[in-house]
């Protein structure tokens, strides 16, 4: 099963609950210094009451009954329970929160939540939130989960969750025990052994307060094979070291030997050793949180070491970490359950965002890597179940020396994965591709842009090369201004042996003077080599195309973003996503501006049999929705829009987790489509970090929620460091009523595909998703000629995302883009069955470049190497 927050779709029906407030159990935890004063238990005002039998024997659940009238939501229970540890030398003693409907003899599984109390404390104190959990649970804030609540009774209630090495006998101490050890080894496994969890760290999260903060802290940081979210409220944690007052150093919890406290026992186990330690191969999210009124220490000196300040230094220092996301709350409060019921429920909001409900899919594919960093630059499957692709090398890979900078590799791979021949594309200067189309007669055009020298001045032009069957290049073309840089970002195949181009000019292409920053450009290089045409738009700001693609009349679509007005629309604001037809010569016919207030872009074009649909991502909540009454999921969501061939709109919607969503590449199945992009949050099931997702998007433009599917490493897939997609996707065998057929994913990575190992930065991973027959009509189609593989793709090139007014970096950073890939005649495959399986072959891809330019030439055929 998959989760799908209530922010994404509402997939639960919204009722209206009665907000249970907090029941003040237990004693608070302190809120001097680690912990020495006591903090003033919860309002009576916030209280309710809820029902424990707390004589039940283990295994005995006992109903929860809020008390709020009125209460809807369905309570779950709480289950005393103890677990053996032989770390500790006796028994974990727990409360387990079982979510209603839990079933031990089910088949449903659950995420778990670890929460840890604070010194003083006990089991008792977090068994207030069940009515919160229930609450969150009902209407859809987080998914059902198995809550366990243990006590920690060692150092006399002040143990702060490591393992102590003090063996004196100081009065009023006892020697220390291992905790950290038990609950991370004993209490983990023993929860994964008698209950329905779901045994992963992407499904596994620890939390705490004060002493509790401190301890989830340690856990998520130290053992990130079983935790990859940390809820941290009001940590007791010290940097550079504690207090002399702090019941750190007052119960050996950091003693040695006869030492109640010993300084490098501490150093050692304080959470910046901890992150100088941290992998970036398992992702950590941490939600922070503090009150404003904290315990306020009361010599100047030592006010570094009031909690709201020492939170803010721990949110500083990790969320620059690789590998670690966070956020960070100041809440209006003290050190009491005012602050930790809302950091409880805002955080476990942010958290469930990121939290797997069954463990991750399979990432199977292949990878290649230099030491360097290397992006994706273009996919094509064919019907036999081989594969070209583009690889943009930043290093050496085997068989191949960079030349400098960034090198195209078109590589071609038989169906049984064997290398057929591999051509570089590669001078001393930067090439990139952003695409691989079919050329006819087996061969293939790739597009990108390459740095070229123009009397001392270096820019980056418009490039497109194409290689025969065999890998041998009939001829290399450039084009653009030589004063400026001009980039292809979309390459379609025109079905007659050459290909169109998208992307842009930052000078005049044509003799077309510039409209402003950057105007996007379509262009058409013919069958020979030679530039057809060059159409020149835009707006008095930075616009874009990213992706181009043909219908079968000849129109030519594009699309796009855009900072302004462009000719014949309006802006609505911030960045805006676009989309245009032009003649088969050229001349502009229509084009439709739309998005929100903040960041859009469409990122995917590909031609319909009466229309086109359209792809990318919104900032924002989008102005003129079809149907109307969008609303934003949170953060940045997936956009997808048709229109008709004459332009009229049919169809614009947004949808998304709570994080930042994109989509990068639309491959056109059947008389339905498949659209690919990436998320950092839960539209199917987490793998860690940012993951690609495919979702299916039907005959008439609209995507399917339902059909969402989620894959990758625990590292960073499908997008760079800026969060820029780099994501191409291409049909590969076709589906028949029998059996499945499969769409090629080639993506960046900055993990690693199961089994293999990250050769250094980005890799690029390529896979195929089996997808089975969907519809069988003429349906969408790229290229409008003959040959095989349609698609899309996304890699670097810069477009604005996120708030309003932000955009792309500068020429030679990382951006998004799409290229709109091959021929395809009329819908060879269809989609569905978003499974992620087996895969069939390799691919790895591209680096970019600076800025380029020139005018069209053609430099005559040369062998591939080591053909």
């Amino acid at each position: 099963m998959t989760w799908t927050t209530k922010s994404l779709l509402a997939t639960l029906g919204a009722t209206a609950l009665a907000a249970a407030a907090l029941l003040p159990a237990g004693a608070a935890s302190a809120a001097g210094p680690g912990g020495s004063a006591p903090a003033s238990a919860a309002p009576a005002s916030a209280s309710a009451t809820v029902g424990i039998a707390a004589a039940a024997p283990a295994g005995t659940a006992s109903a929860l009954a809020a008390a709020a009238p009125g209460a809807a939501a369905p309570a779950g229970t709480l289950v005393p329970g103890e677990a053996p540890s032989p770390a500790i030398g006796g028994p974990i003693d727990y409360t387990a929160y079982l979510p209603a409907g839990y079933d031990p003899a089910g088949e449903t599984r659950y995420p778990s939540v670890y929460l840890l109390h604070g010194r003083g404390d006990s089991q008792s104190a977090w068994q207030q939130v069940a009515p919160a959990l229930d609450e969150m649970i009902a209407d859809g804030t987080i998914p059902p989960v198995v809550v366990i609540m243990p006590d920690a009774p060692w150092s006399n209630r002040g143990g702060y969750y490591v393992d102590s090495q003090y063996t004196g006998d100081d009065p009023g101490t006892t020697p220390g025990a291992a905790v950290e050890t038990g609950f991370t080894t004993d209490l983990v496994q023993y929860v994964d052994q008698n209950y329905r969890t779901v045994d992963d760290r992407s499904a596994r999260v620890v939390g705490g307060y004060s002493m509790g903060g401190a301890g989830a802290l340690r856990f998520a940081l130290a053992h990130q094979d079983l935790f990859s979210s940390g809820l941290v409220l009001s940590p007791a944690v010290y940097v550079p070291s504690t207090p002399v007052d702090s019941s750190t150093r007052e119960f050996g919890a950091y003693g040695v030997g006869d030492s109640l406290y010993d300084e490098a026992r501490y150093q050692a186990l304080n959470y910046p050793a901890a992150l100088a330690a941290f992998d970036p191969a398992l992702p950590v999210h941490l939600f922070i949180a503090v009150g404003d009124d904290e315990y306020v220490n009361p010599d100047p000196a030592d006010a570094i070491h009031d909690l709201d300040y020492e939170a803010a230094t721990l949110y500083n220092k990790a969320k620059r970490v690789p590998g670690i996301t966070a956020e960070f709350r100041t809440y209006d409060g003290g050190h009491d359950w005012g602050v930790w019921e809302r950091g409880f429920r805002e955080g476990m909001a942010d958290i469930a965002g990121y939290l797997a409900t069954e463990p991750p899919a399979p990432f199977d594919g292949v990878q290649t890597g230099s030491a360097a960093d290397d992006f994706a630059g273009g996919v094509l499957g064919r019907p036999d179940g081989s594969v070209v692709q583009a690889i943009d090398a930043g290093g050496d890979l085997p068989g191949h020396a960079g030349a400098g900078g960034t090198d195209i590799l078109v590589q071609s791979r038989a169906a049984d994965g064997s290398v057929s021949w591999t051509t570089p594309v590669a001078t001393a200067l930067n090439e990139r591709a952003y695409g691989v189309v079919d050329g006819g007669d087996g061969a293939v055009i790739t597009a990108g842009y390459q740095r070229r020298d123009h009397a001392g001045a270096q820019n980056d032009d418009l490039l497109a090369v194409k290689l025969d069957a065999s890998g041998s290049v009939l001829w290399t073309a450039t084009a653009g201004d030589p004063g400026a840089a001009d980039r292809a970002y979309g390459v379609a195949s025109d079905g007659a042996g050459g290909a169109y181009l998208a992307g842009y000019t930052s000078g005049s292409a044509a003799g077309t003077p510039s409209a402003g920053d950057k105007d996007a450009l379509v262009t058409h290089v013919g069958a020979d080599g030679v530039l057809d045409w060059a159409t020149q738009f835009g707006s008095p700001g930075e616009d874009k195309a990213f992706s181009v693609s043909v219908a079968p009349d000849g129109t030519v679509y594009a699309g796009g973003t855009a900072a302004g007005a462009m000719p014949q629309a309006t802006s609505v604001g911030g960045y805006d996503g676009w989309v245009a037809a032009l003649a088969p010569t050229g001349e502009l016919r229509w084009l439709q501006q739309f998005g929100s207030t903040s960041g859009d872009q469409v990122s995917a074009v590909t031609a319909t049999s009466d229309g086109v649909v359209a792809a990318g991502y919104t900032g924002g909540t989008l102005a003129s929705s079809i149907p109307a009454g969008a609303t934003s999921a949170g953060g940045v969501d997936l956009l997808v829009a048709s229109f008709a061939a004459d332009g009229t709109p049919r169809s614009l919607a947004q949808a998304g987790s709570a994080g930042d969503d994109r989509a990068s590449a639309l491959v056109p199945v059947g008389d339905r489509m498949l659209v690919a992009g990436f998320t950092d949050g839960a539209l199917g099931t987490p793998a860690g970090g940012v993951d690609v997702i495919t979702a299916e998007v039907g005959a008439d433009g609209v995507l399917d929620p339902a059909t969402f599917a989620q894959f990758g490493s625990p590292q960073r897939d499908g997008a760079d460091e800026y969060d820029e997609g780099n994501l191409f996707a291409s049909a590969g065998v076709p589906a028949t009523a029998d059996t499945a057929g499969s769409v090629w994913v080639q993506g960046a990575t900055y993990g690693a595909v199961d089994g293999a190992t990250n050769a250094g930065g980005s890799d690029v991973f390529l896979r195929a998703v089996p997808v089975a027959a969907l519809g069988g009509g003429t349906g969408p189609v790229d290229g409008g000629g003959d040959g095989s593989g349609s698609g899309s793709g996304s890699g670097a090139g810069g477009a604005g995302s996120g708030s309003a007014g932000s955009g792309s970096g500068s020429d030679g950073a990382s951006g998004t883009s799409s290229a709109s890939g091959g021929s395809g005649g009329s819908g060879a495959l269809g989609l569905t069955g978003l499974d992620v399986t087996r895969a069939a072959a390799l691919a790895l891809l591209v680096l970019i470049g600076g800025t380029a330019a020139a005018v069209w030439s053609r430099r005559r055929r040369h062998a591939p190497a080591g053909h």
